[in-house]
């Protein structure tokens, strides 16, 4: 018997080329993925808001005192029981915080675009609305994680930067155009120390084992230094009327579009760096600026800073910042009476200096 033909096997499908097609539906798909998640975050973050809001409405009309304890156990226990338990008391009293920490509708819609609901409930219950801000709006520009800002705060970043050291009119102000223009200030960027505890150097060094220290862990250094700098140069060399000068560090900030010239001091600053600063930057104003940059900027860094020298010299003037590096942490409560004390002191100078 003569047996039937059987259907030739059909090929399998063939390979895309090189699988772009393949590549560019997945890339599609995860776009896409991303965009509803964020859209999705986004919303349930407004959610809350307006949730706390409402509860703080109701609160505030209740006329007996013990009237705003009964509201939240009473709600939540209702909208567990509709909606699951992420409607837990804690999280009502979350969102009430959230309403009275944020109130302007305007500044949430902006932020809610770029902040989760893990990242507000970081920073809500930061007492100082200035610090508040500070955090909630560098989260927004910078693009940080919730792990990123838990060690900001942890940091004390608020504290270590010259922001936090104006009058609160004039730190105002600088927000206002960060949030306005997405425009970074150097004193929202350069801080004051700089915490350099993991170069491991011993209680007495030289200045070139601070440098050989600082490129062996660059990637440290950097992420200290903050967000949006890229490292240029090391031991830049300078050459004036014959003689040879040398910028310990170059640096480029993105968000200030400058460039960024670093002097390593490993004793207390002294009125003469201030000139050698000064003819670093202007060297680089006239050799390496290019025409969409802004003008040179440098930072000062010493072990110790005496800071009636440095206010009287007025280095601001000349685009310098000094700022201490510590290679040891001290405990954290010295650290923050002391960053609250220079906090204090500088705030009442530059106003009775206005006044």
């Amino acid at each position: 018997m003569k047996k039937e033909a059987k259907p030739a096997k059909q090929d399998a499908p063939k390979a895309f080329a090189g699988n772009v097609l393949l590549d560019d539906i997945r890339t599609l798909i995860e776009e896409t993925r991303v965009r509803v998640a964020t859209s999705v975050n986004s919303a349930l973050t407004v959610l809350y808001w307006r949730v706390g809001k409402r509860i703080s409405e109701e609160i505030l009309k209740g006329e007996r005192a013990d009237y705003g304890k009964e509201v939240l156990p009473t709600l939540s226990a209702e909208l567990i029981r509709d909606h699951g338990r992420g409607w837990s008391e804690r999280n009502l009293a979350y969102m009430v915080r959230f309403a009275q920490a944020f109130p302007d509708t305007d500044i949430l819609q902006a932020l809610c675009a770029k902040l989760s609901w893990s990242h507000f409930k970081q920073i809500i219950y930061i007492d100082d609305p200035l610090k508040r801000d500070f955090y909630a709006e560098m989260c927004r520009v910078e693009g940080w994680s919730t792990r990123t800002l838990e060690k900001k705060i942890g940091s004390m970043l608020f504290e270590r930067t010259a922001l936090s050291r104006k009058p609160e009119k004039l730190a105002r102000a600088e927000l206002e155009a960060l949030r306005e223009e997405d425009r970074l200030s150097p004193d929202l960027v350069f801080r004051d120390p700089y915490f350099l505890e993991f170069l491991g150097l011993a209680d007495s060094y030289p200045e070139k084992d601070l440098e050989a220290a600082i490129l062996r862990e660059m990637e440290r250094f950097l992420l200290e230094l903050g967000n949006g700098f890229a490292f240029l140069a090391r031991q830049k060399r300078i050459q004036l009327d014959n003689d040879d000068y040398y910028i310990d560090l170059l640096f480029y900030h993105r968000g200030l579009n400058r460039l960024i010239a670093i002097d390593l001091k490993i004793g207390d600053f002294k009125a003469e760096y201030k000139g050698q600063m000064e003819l670093y930057l202007r060297w680089l104003d006239k050799h390496e600026r290019r025409r969409h940059e802004d003008e040179p900027l440098g930072i000062i860094l010493c072990a110790g800073k005496k800071r009636e020298m440095v206010e009287l010299l007025e280095l601001g003037r000349s685009g310098i910042h000094v700022a201490e590096y510590l290679t040891e942490l001290p405990p954290r409560e010295i650290l923050q009476q002391k960053l609250h004390a220079a906090i204090e002191l500088s705030r009442k100078r530059l106003e009775n200096r206005e006044a």
